[in-house]
């Protein structure tokens, strides 16, 4: 658990005595929920509370959709049709996790750009970071596999887009996809591979998320300044601390309330808001619809999939310098995922010695462009392969990279930040503690 010095669980009873020698299950209950946590953790902290709250919603929800429905190609339309008509509560079942799977995503993604701003990657919460990544990796894979389930016009297409994009990888790829498929097209075979990955993938979710609490407690967590919790003595970290319970729960319990409030509207009254009418249309591998579009959460990376077309002189470029083994298609392949890879590799890309963006006067209008660009790529993705969209994408895609490979490294040289507080007491009292003398004034935080 966390090296910060706090009291650990004692038992006190005979039977909790005899529970923990055998098994300490109580003394890590009684280490998570007391966990010191920095006092001054702000409302962008309550991201994880949803995130662990969509994970046991879409695997509740998705076993009992998984008892009535039929993953073959004659069928499974029809049982989706099934469980929302004739299922008791089935329409409530599958909208909560066709929705689930957007907040999930939602959340997912506030949560990323919050950790980019503070600086939550920084070490010693590297491995904390990719640990995270690994887990976003696993829910664009469970995402893109229960797309295809509905068996509609935009599963079908889109199953055949995304999977016919590993035949683009030189040598390997056709193999690759074949093993995808199940066969030499999306059928069958593949419906019930998808089915099968769909149901397992959450699991392992869950096994990751594990994971990734266990790091970021032996860490300690990040806060809005940066500074890390003073270790020296437990008097000198209970100044910068509060127990997780019952302070930073009720919290982020409220805060989920509010999501939630949302979400069941959302639920309750636009439940196909954020789906594609096309899906409603059972798959028809005789008619291409005239525009393939995946969920929303996807379209920011295939839009950069799109952009690199072979006009585009770096890709033209690599295509000469490898001897056309680097093809157009092949090159969006691999933006598409070094995009998601440069997020990764963010704890070595980010030089700059301070932690917190809250003390980056240059690196906020940076990161507030890039969030900016992720927004403009989402809405790209969303719309035709064509000009001036596919121009919008490049520039997009271009700064995305730039802002990783380039920017970041930079600004860490250029760069003068203001210094921040010196503890975590210093800010949490410049931002919350009253004053004597007759009236309370809030003191803005050292610079």
């Amino acid at each position: 658990m966390s090296g910060i010095p706090h009291d650990h669980y004692e038992p006190k009873t005979g039977g909790e005595k005899w529970l923990h020698a055998r098994l300490p299950v109580l003394g890590l209950l009684y280490d998570t929920l007391f966990i010191p946590t920095p006092k001054n953790l702000n409302w962008m902290w309550i991201w994880g509370i949803v995130l662990a709250f969509c994970l046991v919603l879409q695997i509740a929800t998705g076993i009992v959709l998984v008892m009535h429905y039929t993953p073959h190609v004659d069928y499974a339309f029809a049982s989706v049709e099934h469980i929302v008509r004739d299922v008791n509560g089935g329409h409530m079942l599958r909208y909560l996790h066709a929705n689930g799977a957007s907040l999930f995503f939602f959340a997912v993604y506030i949560h990323i750009f919050r950790g980019l701003y503070y600086g939550s990657y920084k070490a010693p919460r590297e491995v904390t970071w990719i640990v995270g990544m690994l887990i976003y990796l696993l829910m664009m894979a469970t995402g893109f596999m229960g797309y295809v389930l509905p068996w509609g016009q935009m599963s079908f297409w889109g199953a055949t887009v995304i999977t016919g994009l590993f035949g683009a990888i030189p040598l390997i790829g056709e193999p690759i996809q074949t093993w995808l498929l199940g066969g030499p097209a999306v059928d069958n075979a593949t419906l019930n591979r998808f089915f099968s990955l769909h149901y397992l993938l959450p699991f392992v979710i869950a096994g990751l998320v594990i994971v990734h609490i266990w790091a970021f407690h032996s860490t300690g967590n990040n806060n809005p300044t940066g500074v890390e919790v003073r270790r020296g003595s437990k008097a000198e970290a209970e100044k910068d601390t509060l127990p997780f319970w019952p302070y930073f729960v009720i919290k982020d319990l409220f805060g989920l309330a509010v999501v939630l409030l949302i979400f069941f509207a959302v639920v309750g009254f636009m439940p196909n808001y954020l789906g594609h009418p096309d899906n409603y249309i059972e798959a028809n591998p005789l008619a291409t619809p005239a525009h393939i579009v995946p969920e929303w959460y996807f379209l920011p990376f295939y839009a950069i999939l799109r952009a690199f077309t072979a006009d585009v002189w770096v890709v033209m470029f690599a295509s000469w310098i490898t001897g056309g083994i680097i093809t157009a298609k092949f090159f969006g392949v691999l933006a598409m995922f070094g995009a998601i890879a440069v997020m990764a590799l963010v704890p070595w890309l980010d030089t700059s010695s301070v932690r917190s963006g809250r003390y980056r006067p240059m690196f906020k209008w940076w990161f507030a462009l890039l969030v900016v660009d992720f927004i403009v790529l989402m809405w790209c993705g969303a719309m035709p392969a064509e000009p001036p969209y596919s121009t919008i994408s490049l520039i997009g895609a271009t700064y995305w990279f730039a802002y990783f490979l380039v920017i970041l490294p930079l600004l860490g040289v250029i760069e003068k930040p203001k210094a921040p507080p010196a503890t975590i007491e210093e800010d949490f009292d410049a931002h919350y503690a009253p004053h004597t003398g007759g009236t309370e004034t809030i003191v803005k935080p050292a610079e």
